[in-house]
């Protein structure tokens, strides 16, 4: 499965100590320049060791999009701005973005998205993790991650939480 990620999903799991959940579910992730980018501007350091670690493996590669399809029609962030239209140039079997607007932007041109939260909901069905609640909370209070308390309620609800 060709997966694409948006800043978000990467650095979210790497602050809490997931990002192997991306590694063991696609293999390899692939992410733009401008993602790159900003995941070297962030400041907790075990996320960024995580995320150092993932390149040097190879698992998560920074690839320069080619002839890249226009900009989506919503004004995103650079990373967004950038992993849509490469999501599209790869022919991703997912989009890995976690913000609203982008998630939208990504839809209207039809690919298909996921995010954190479907992420760890994944992990959880398949045993990875022990307790969804327990990484939903991980991430609000450690990564300062906002879940929505009626999508908090749907997802534990898939997994029996």
């Amino acid at each position: 499965m060709r997966a694409v990620s948006n800043t978000s999903p990467v650095s979210n799991l790497a602050i809490i100590g997931r990002l192997d959940l991306l590694k063991r579910r696609y293999g390899a992730v692939l992410i733009p320049p401008a993602v790159a980018e900003e995941l070297s501007a962030l400041s907790h350091a075990g996320a960024k060791a995580r995320i150092a670690d993932a390149l040097a493996e190879s698992w998560l590669v920074v690839q320069t999009p080619s002839g890249l399809p226009p900009a989506p029609p919503l004004p995103l962030d650079a990373g967004e701005t950038e992993a849509i239209p490469f999501a599209l140039t790869v022919r991703a079997d997912v989009l890995l973005m976690d913000e609203k607007r982008g998630r939208q932007a990504a839809r209207q041109i039809g690919l298909p998205v996921a995010g954190v939260l479907g992420e760890l909901l994944h992990a959880r069905r398949n045993g990875l993790v022990p307790s969804l609640r327990g990484e939903i909370h991980r991430l609000r209070t450690e990564a300062g991650f906002f879940v929505d308390s009626e999508i908090e309620r749907f997802i534990l609800s898939q997994v029996g939480e």
